[in-house]
């Protein structure tokens, strides 16, 4: 059993650190946050065998809180671990500023030089991370980083202030912060002669390519496109910024286009794979009698019984298939096949069919011809 101290346990880092934590076996867990007393903190340290130093400040009323939090509490944690004759590893959150000279980056500065003078005064291992920009699910917009405060103002049609377009920006993303300190945990051994580590993945872009790509994300509702989230970035980015909408802004309405043979609605598109939509046939009603050159489909009933129907346009056979939402089925409606499917469900019942298509509609080039699938032999 391992006893874990965290402070600025109710921060962004801090709260996605416990999150995970508590997930682990043998990990007893201690919260130490702005609101508790040095007397907590005492009580904690004298049951700790592991230290995540997370707490600090990084937009305070006056500039002295700086000094009093960032160096203070460093140091109230270091004289602490000394008077109870305490060695044990510690991790503390720094940031890519103390490498200038502003009083947020200089106090960053000196709590990393107190912890490296008791490093080195108890041999016992430390780990500094200088974070550049971390975004994820639970920062807090207009102070965690600028990545919550447009995905905040994006997704609550806010406008954005971008000084400079072309500036850059490093950013980590918040579940690769956490299982690199998670992984911390596990080091039998740490280096007393190495002090700065690193988050092995960060990503590097402008502030008006985020913009761009917060739009994006943002317009996926009226758009239906999904950006490429084989890219890792985006994909992180997408996450992060459906984590900003309000509790009552989950819901929204699809575009359904309804006629005397039903409804149907598109899902989603994606230049990558294709589009997703939903097919509502009335009793008795056939879909299709077309084919098509390159296009390719497949068709799953999830609600109701139809009989799919195909035929090789250069062939007189047709194949059928039965297909019902009792048994999930999927039939692939290759190039070259022209197709229909006919709802079969007892009574008036509609019948629900799910399409995936590997191309978006063009009307402009549909892929489309109307041909009958059963033929007079």
């Amino acid at each position: 059993m391992k006893t874990v101290l965290v402070t600025g346990s109710e921060g962004f880092i801090g709260k996605n650190l416990i999150v995970r934590l508590q997930k682990l076996n043998n990990i007893v867990i201690k919260s130490f946050d702005k609101e508790d007393s040095i007397e907590t903190l005492k009580k904690f340290l004298s049951e700790s065998d592991f230290i995540f130093h997370l707490a600090g400040v990084n937009r305070p009323e006056n500039l002295e809180e700086f000094e009093k939090v960032n160096v203070g509490l460093t140091k109230a944690l270091i004289e602490l671990l000394e008077e109870m004759n305490k060695k044990i590893p510690i991790v503390i959150t720094s940031s890519i500023q103390a490498e200038f000279d502003n009083p947020y980056g200089k106090s960053k500065k000196m709590a990393e030089d107190e912890l490296i003078k008791y490093a080195k005064k108890n041999s016992v291992p430390v780990y500094i991370y200088r974070l550049p920009n971390v975004f994820g699910k639970w920062s807090r917009p207009n102070y965690n980083s600028v990545v919550s405060t447009f995905c905040y103002n994006i997704s609550h049609n806010l406008g954005i202030a971008i000084s400079d377009p072309k500036r850059e920006l490093e950013l980590a993303y918040i579940d690769d912060v956490i299982v690199e300190f998670i992984s911390l945990l596990n080091r039998e051994n740490g280096d007393f002669h190495k002090y700065y580590y690193n988050i092995k993945r960060t990503f590097k872009v402008t502030l008006g390519e985020l913009a761009d790509k917060l739009y994006e994300i943002r317009d996926i509702r009226n758009t239906l496109f999904v950006p490429d989230l084989s890219n890792n970035f985006m994909k992180f980015l997408h996450a992060t910024c459906l984590s900003y909408l309000d509790k009552d802004d989950l819901l929204y309405e699809m575009d359904l286009k309804e006629d005397n043979r039903g409804s149907f609605v598109e899902l989603m598109k994606s230049k990558t794979f294709g589009q997703v939509s939903i097919s509502r046939s009335k009793k008795g009603v056939v879909r299709g009698n077309h084919y098509h050159h390159t296009k390719n489909e497949k068709f799953c009933v999830i609600k109701g019984e139809a009989v799919i129907k195909l035929r090789n346009i250069l062939e007189d056979k047709t194949i059928s298939y039965y297909v019902s939402d009792k048994k999930i089925e999927i039939v692939d409606i290759p190039p070259g096949y022209t197709h229909f499917i006919e709802n079969l469900t007892e009574g008036n019942s509609e019948m629900i069919l799910l399409i995936w298509a590997n191309e978006i509609f063009d009307p402009e080039n549909p892929d489309t011809y109307y041909c009958e699938v059963e033929i007079n032999e």
